[in-house]
This record gives C-alpha cells, structure tokens and sequence, in this order.
C-alpha cells in the first residue's frame, strides 16, 4: 500500500559565486589571462583597461510621485539601486601586495617545429607516388611522441583499407617504414627499444669499428641477458675473452637515445615559458612575497551600461523592450560583479595560503637548504589558514613559486614526517636526498640493494622500513641495485 508522507531534509549547496571562486581557484596563472578573456567575450558589461576618470555617478533622485510608484508597482519594478551604486566596481583593480605597479609586459609565445611535420618535411625528399605517400604518411601519423609506433603493422593495413580505400599488404608497409627509419634523428619509428637501439648502430656502422660490431652482437644475440645487465653471461654466450670487448660495447650502447622523438620534443620544451604565480625575494634576510602581476587584472563595469541603467530609472519605464534590456543587462551585472569578487578573493586566498607556506618553512626559504624542509601536510597549511583542505590542495596542485634558487611547484613543498631516533621527524625529502646521496657515492661494480640502504639510514638515526626505502628510491627515479652495475 503507498503513502503519501512529509520529510525534512537539510542540504549544502554551493551558491554560483561560490562555484565560480572554486573553479577560478584552480587555474594557474599561465591559464588565467584566457579564463578572464573568455569572460569578457561573454559579457560585454565587465571591461578590462586602466581606470577612467569618470565624475562620481549621482544616485540621488527626486521622490517619485503617486502616479509613478503606482506605475512602477504595475510595471513590477526593477531594483536597480544597487547598480547605480558601482563606485567599487566602475574602477576595480587589484593589486600585487608589494606596493609596485608592475609594468604590464607581452609574454613571448613559444613556436617550434612537431616531430610530425620534421618528418614529413624529409619525406618530401623521397620521392614518393600518392598511393606511397598516403602509405607514408599514415605510418609517421602513429608514431608517438617519444619516436615509436607501437600501432601493429597490420592494423596499419587495416586503417589504410578502411579510412582511405587504399588495399596494400604488410611487407609493403613494412618497407616503407624502412625508408621513414632512415629519417633523422636516428632510431626513429622502432617498434620497440631494441630496434631503436639497433637501428642507431646502422648510422655508425662502417664495418670495422670493433666496439659497433659487439654492441650490435649483444643487442640482436643477447638482449635479454643486457636489459637485466647479466655481463657474464653475454661475455660467455658471445665466447669472448677480454672483458674490455663487453665494457666498452656496453657504454656504446649506454649512451644512445632511447627516446629519438624526445630530440624534437626536448628542443620545444625548452622553449615553453614557466610563468609564476608567486615571486619570493630574499631581501637582506627578510623575505618579501608578492603575487605575479598577471594574477592582478585591471577589471571595472562598462560606464556605458550603468548610464543605461541611470537612463531606465528616469524613464516613465513604460517601454516594453527597453525594460527587457535592463533585465539583459541586470543579470550581466550580478555576472561581472560575481566574476570580479571571485578574482579579489581568488588573490586574496592564494595570498594567505602562500603567506602559511612560506612562514612554516621559513628556514628551507631562506637558503634553499632541503634538509632544511620540516614535515608539512595540507592539513597543517589548512590549520593554520582556517580553510578547508580542499582549498588548499586547489591553491598547491597547480601554481608555482619563484625564489631565489629557482621555481618549484607549491606541491614540492609538502612531505610527509619520518622519525629520528631524538624523537624528532624530518621531512620524506631530506630522507630522499640522503639516498640519493648515498647511490650517487656507492661503488658502481657492488651498489646498495635496499635492505643495505635501510642499515645505512638507521645507522644515521632515520628509522625507516625497506619497502619505504624501495618507495622513495622509484619516486626518485633510481633502478634497483642490480640495474645500477657497472662492470
């Protein structure tokens, strides 16, 4: 049997503003000036633009008589008081904290040419037909970005055949490939490493340089033995007495390019500009933190559309269409006044936290020390801020801070605590660095595993467990021991 009943329900919902403020918070700076251009190709009332000298706006008006509040009350009037009073917002701007204004600069764009176009720039050398080219192309389309194609050759055929109604088979394919490897930079679309490798050795190749020819032997012969570094091995299975033979292959090898598309994609990279979101200077042991200017737009209401405003409020606003207008333009206002709050509270929350960070690690600050980084979670920056953790973690996933030693990710900053044996703790990165320092130190022909790296921590005072050694060691990017032997 249904019923019908009554039940109370309590719910927290974000308002707009709120939304607004929540997403703007997440953008870095670098993304900021696109987010404020897209807002002002949405609302023509919000202007961006140095301050205008504009005359106060006159909110005094005559008291309307009976007739016309009986004709507001039929007209269901419009509350437009509050925009007539735009004296915070006709001329808002904010600022960067440290006093300066900063002169606005064009950040240079970065070009460069993709591994793409590098590629099909040599193919027009080859002198191909369509049917060929169109081959071609569609093979230097699956490389990827570090130089491979990992796209099965016989997919290829398949996506030829039915993409572009072009019937041709796999050793077609693969000879055509075999034309785009010979493209520069060496080892370009190998199917996999060893190929990568092998192809690199064919450029050197002249047939008598001793070193290329072992190398050659040990990637096509031994190549399970090489990548899990087995040297006795490869020197038995290739019946060679001197280990010189082996040791000066394997550095020939060593210092080939796994990754051949990363040559293009590097030499782009290091064009791309970091914009920071904070700049910190170390001022004669005082440390002065100020927000990039690019966070401080120059942001007002369009005076135009407060005249309007001013030109309704006089009217007998009996005009069906120009109270139309108004109620266009009215919910434009909430929209801008809503958008320039969120950017004022956008500086003022990336302030604060940054302002939490800086004073809780104020001694890494002031000279870049990491052994100097004291445990810091974002539950101690929220604390202290008195915001949710959410917030901060917005504030730290994406921005960046400029110092005196360089630019570092706010999320850098935060570590979790290990424990000494005085009963202190230290930060996840001293004990991070000391690895690395103790595998950068250790001989190469006999490394550290992980339990003698455990032993060598403790012995320090660090009370730590192998598996967290093994953790901090992999997010260092460091192989096991038995990867790291050198003969």
């Amino acid at each position: 049997m249904q019923r019908l009943g009554l039940s109370q329900s309590l719910q927290q919902k974000l308002s707009p503003q709120q939304i607004q403020f929540i997403k703007l918070l997440q953008v870095p700076t670098a993304e900021l000036e696109a987010r404020i251009e897209e807002e002002l190709e949405l609302n023509p009332v919000l202007e961006q633009g140095e301050d205008e000298e504009e005359s106060p706006v006159d909110n005094q008006q005559d008291e309307p008589s009976d007739e016309e509040a009986a004709q507001e009350e039929k007209n269901e009037d419009l509350d437009i008081e509050d925009y007539l009073r735009d004296d915070d917002y006709a001329s808002y701007k904010t600022s960067t904290d440290n006093g300066d204004d900063d002169e606005e600069r064009e950040m240079p764009m970065a070009t460069g040419t993709s591994l793409q176009e590098t590629l099909l720039t040599q193919l027009g050398f080859l002198g191909l037909d369509d049917r060929q080219g169109a081959i071609a192309k569609q093979l230097i389309g699956s490389i990827e970005g570090d130089g491979y194609i990992r796209r099965e050759l016989e997919s290829i055929v398949n996506d030829l055949a039915f993409a572009q109604g072009i019937e041709t088979n796999l050793p077609e394919v693969e000879s055509i490939l075999k034309k785009i490897q010979s493209f520069d930079p060496a080892g370009i679309a190998a199917r996999n490493l060893q190929e990568c490798l092998l192809l690199q050795l064919d450029r050197m190749d002249d047939g008598q340089d001793v070193d290329v020819i072992v190398a050659k032997k040990i990637l096509t012969e031994c190549y399970e033995e090489f990548t899990k570094k087995h040297y006795a091995k490869i020197q038995k299975k290739l019946d060679l007495d001197d280990e010189d033979y082996i040791k000066d292959a394997i550095e020939l090898i060593v210092r080939l390019n796994p990754k051949p598309g990363g040559e293009v994609t590097a030499g782009m990279v290091k064009n791309q500009y970091v914009i920071p979101d904070f700049i910190l200077v170390n001022n004669n042991g005082k440390l002065e933190l100020s927000l990039n200017s690019r966070n401080a737009p120059e942001l007002r209401i369009s005076r135009s559309y407060s005249n309007m405003m001013q030109a309704y409020d006089r009217s007998d606003k009996r005009d069906k269409k120009l109270k139309e207008a108004v109620t266009f333009v009215k919910q434009k206002l909430d929209a801008a006044k809503w958008f320039i709050d969120a950017i004022k509270q956008r500086q003022h929350t990336l302030l604060r936290t940054m302002r939490a960070i800086v004073d809780f690690q104020y001694d890494y600050f002031l000279e870049g020390d990491e052994t100097k980084l004291k445990p810091m979670i974002l539950k101690d920056i929220a604390q202290i801020i008195g915001m949710d953790i959410s917030t901060v973690s917005r504030v730290a996933s994406s921005k960046t801070v400029q110092t005196d030693f360089g630019i570092y990710p706010l999320k850098y900053f935060f570590s979790e605590g290990i424990a000494t044996d005085s009963g202190e703790e230290v930060s996840s990165r001293e004990v991070k660095q000391i690895i690395k320092d103790l595998i950068d130190s250790e001989d190469k022909s006999k490394p550290y595993p992980d339990d003698k790296l455990e032993d060598l921590l403790n012995e320090k005072g660090y009370n730590i467990a192998r598996r967290t050694v093994a953790k901090y060691r992999e997010q260092l990017n460091i192989p096991v021991a038995r990867l790291r032997k050198e003969i």
